[in-house]
């Protein structure tokens, strides 16, 4: 059986960490900012982790 492609639009948005875990930016810090509170933006530029149920499913994707 061959070797499973890496989907590219998931390795661009998701980057795995030193211990394991999936980290990822957050939507919605693009455009139309002058009406988000600076509280909301603040949370928007950091990254999250990505929830249990979500990174083996990632992790493959990425390898």
């Amino acid at each position: 059986m061959p070797k499973m492609k890496t989907k590219r639009s998931a390795a661009k948005r998701f980057k795995k960490t030193g211990s394991g875990k999936i980290t990822y930016n957050k939507s919605g810090n693009r455009h139309l900012s002058t009406k988000k509170s600076s509280k909301r933006k603040r949370r928007l530029r950091k990254d999250t982790c990505l929830s249990k149920a979500m990174t083996s499913r990632t992790r493959k994707m990425i390898q």
